[in-house]
């Protein structure tokens, strides 16, 4: 590029930058001031129509579906509330033998609704226009919390007398007050036969940062059917509220300058756009990848169909046919009646989806990115459009894909190294104070890098302390005046239908094993030794992640063998491995049982997805991941479903206040004995004739 063009390139960038205000595309809040959403063309929802077998429903089959369910005669007198309305997929054999250009399976939803108290599970055939299954209260539990459910929740202590009372004698005004109502969990037969949750209160008084205010104490247990008052509970009275000093996040907030050098503007630059593209809305193609993505109401983001070209012959080959975030369990560790029911199920209570906001342009994802919405279903069956909830972009920060130099011991004087660029799809749910950041990295080299961030706010408890007299008997520290920081944990448990060359997939169990060498053998004493067990049903696959213990463990196609003999398969790289330490007949644990193994492998069932159950909320845990398992059916050669937990334990402290800095872990999915050699031996490496040359004036 001529440096006058690449100056004139920059200088548009920044103007683009700087300049221009702009407002959501097709979105209801306002980014940070001074920047706008990258030029998109606006999709008309209205007119959209499926083009893959895997496509979300659109704005006019939910409405279809809305029509159907209202002359269904069990509706006719009464319409059910509506808690999802999704794609219920057509069997898995039928999407592998699609192609394009032929005919569609039969476009089916899903839906899960509530009517007189009754969990409804309804299968609906869009072409066939009518149900074609039915399922009344098929387990213990009811479907995910509605937008109608949270808002009436939060609003009903306000008629609740004691409330007001309670109110009024700690000096708060009723219009300084933000109440929510977080889940109530399952702690026994006393707590079944009504939907109800808990409903806690904060001051929002010179603050929008409510969370670091709690009327400490004070929870009603609200049932959700008749919106009355169960229990009312006040125990924090002499409780301070904390002050809103300092409380308030915001950039326009912040009155004193950063304590650190400024840091100049930074963009990935890419003059001749993005290297990848979407088709037909969901079908994402870069380098050697291929993949179907979409948003959904529950899981957030959900990657399917994702295929790898080999390396030698052109050919793209199967590695995942669908993965996701399954269940986020987050318990706290406080006993105190007002805590003790915060064990929440984030997917399977609140939903992925429909707790994910727009993400905001330059800050969230960088220039560049496509931005795809959500199309969900209101509690009265209409459709809604959920706007910018997933991007995708490519990342490039400054990391090596491959390296090699020679020249200090030989002739040689090499010096080669090939940058990587990646892909990733984000989306980032916020539930209530937590802000999840979910990242689906594609690299060049097969490998999938999977990573979830925590920010957002910490579930504080009000204090009257100041400073901490003894803090090993709180149950957590303190993280500014009268704030503890209550200590818990974050898992993520992740659906993985790993499809290595074809459906037919075990799981290997790669032992690293301690040997003594024999009298004489050798001046080493000791050595290890790899050792593979091919996991013959659920049990042999039941994984507790051990460090002197240490595996591998390989989803391997045992039919698909490379020119040296070895099958072709993937390993799991383990990463956030903290582990739940409470008791089994806890009961969030029972409920959360998925997470009593890091890992699980069981039989593809196009029912098993959630591993909460479908049915979470007050669930008794009779339906999840690990029920299932325990039916110890055969998994050896079969289609298989590779399940990781990835773990958190989180003890706060100052620097979390009064917005936590991201922490991220994660895992990896990578290629062992998939290709035949290096994939990305012959990558082109980076030129400088290549790249804009844009200098600062300083420089010029």
């Amino acid at each position: 590029m001529e440096k006058t063009s690449c100056l004139h390139f920059c200088f548009i960038s920044c103007l683009v930058l700087f300049i221009i205000v702009g407002s959501w595309y097709r979105s209801s809040i306002s980014p940070l001031p001074g920047y706008s959403l990258q030029t998109q063309k606006p999709i008309d929802h209205s007119a959209e129509t499926p083009h893959h077998p895997l496509d979300p429903l659109t704005v006019k089959e939910i409405n279809r579906v809305r029509t159907i369910l209202s002359s269904y005669e069990p509706f006719s007198f009464t319409f059910p509330t509506i808690h999802t309305i999704l794609l219920d997929e057509p069997d898995k054999v039928q999407v592998l033998k699609w192609r394009k250009g032929d005919p569609f399976p039969p476009r089916k939803a899903q839906v899960l609704a509530l009517l007189n108290g009754q969990s409804h599970v309804l299968n609906v055939d869009l072409d066939s226009r009518r149900v074609t299954g039915h399922a009344i209260n098929p387990s213990s539990g009811y479907p995910m919390l509605s937008m109608d459910d949270i808002s009436a929740a939060s609003k009903a202590p306000f008629s609740n007398a004691e409330f007001n009372k309670s109110i009024a004698a700690r000096g708060v005004s009723s219009s300084d007050l933000i109440c929510l109502p977080p889940s109530a969990g399952w702690f026994g037969p006393n707590e079944e036969g009504k939907r109800v949750v808990k409903v806690l209160c904060y001051s929002k008084e010179s603050t929008p940062n409510f969370y670091m205010r709690p009327i400490e104490g004070l929870v009603m247990t609200v049932d959700l059917d008749t919106l009355e008052v169960l229990k009312f509970s006040d125990t924090g009275r002499d409780i301070p509220i904390p002050k809103s000093t300092d409380t308030d996040y915001r950039y326009t907030a912040q009155t004193k300058e950063p304590q650190m050098e400024p840091l100049n503007p930074i963009s990935i630059e890419q003059p001749k756009g993005p290297s990848f593209r979407v088709e037909d809305g969901h079908i994402v193609k870069w380098a050697n990848w291929v993949f179907h993505l979409k948003a959904d109401h529950r899981a957030g983001l959900v990657i399917s169909r994702v295929m790898v070209r080999d390396s030698e012959n052109g050919e793209l080959r199967d590695v995942m046919y669908k993965g996701f975030a399954s269940e986020f369990f987050v318990p706290y560790m406080d006993l105190d009646e007002s805590w003790y029911f915060k064990s929440y199920m984030d997917a399977g209570e609140y939903g992925l989806g429909m707790s994910a906001l727009p993400l905001v342009p330059l800050n969230d994802c960088p220039r560049h990115s496509y931005y795809m919405d959500g199309i969900f279903a209101t509690s009265d069956g209409n459709p809604f459009v959920q706007p910018n909830m997933i991007c995708l972009f490519e990342r490039y920060s400054g990391d090596i894909s491959w390296r090699h130099s020679e020249g200090l011991l030989t002739d040689f004087q090499i010096r080669e190294a090939r940058p990587k660029v990646t892909l990733v799809a984000r989306t980032a749910a916020s539930v209530g104070n937590y802000d999840y950041i979910f990242d689906w990295e594609f690299q060049t080299d097969g490998l999938i890098n999977v990573k979830v961030g925590l920010s957002g706010m910490l579930m504080v408890k009000g204090s009257p302390y100041h400073q901490a007299p003894n803090q090993d008997a709180m149950s957590g520290p303190l993280i500014s005046e009268n704030l503890i920081g209550v200590v818990h944990d974050h898992f993520v448990t992740f659906h993985l239908d790993m499809d290595i060359d074809g459906a037919n997939n075990s799981f290997v169990n790669v032992n690293l094993v301690k040997e003594r060498s024999l009298p004489g053998e050798s001046p080493r004493k000791s050595y290890l030794k790899a050792k593979r067990k091919i996991a013959k049903t659920e049990k042999d696959a039941q994984i507790k992640l051990k460090l002197y213990d240490p595996s591998e463990f390989h989803m391997i196609n045992p039919s698909k063998r490379s020119r040296l003999g070895n099958p072709t398969g993937y390993k799991i790289v383990p990463g956030g491995t903290a582990a739940s330490l409470l008791d089994h007949d806890d009961p969030p644990q029972l409920r959360s049982a998925f997470t009593n193994n890091q890992i699980w492998v069981t039989p593809y069932n196009k029912s098993e997805q959630w591993a909460g159950g479908l049915l979470t909320y007050q669930s008794r845990g009779d339906d999840t991941l690990a029920v299932w398992s325990e039916r110890d059916r055969s998994i050896e050669n079969k289609d298989i479903v590779f399940w990781y937990t990835l773990g958190f334990h989180h003890i706060p402290c100052q620097e979390d206040f009064p917005v936590m800095p991201t922490v991220t872990s994660g895992f990896e999915l990578k290629p062992v004995n998939f290709f035949e050699s290096n994939p990305i031996l012959r990558a082109a490496p980076a030129f400088e004739k290549d790249l804009p040359v844009c200098r600062s004036s300083a420089s010029s």
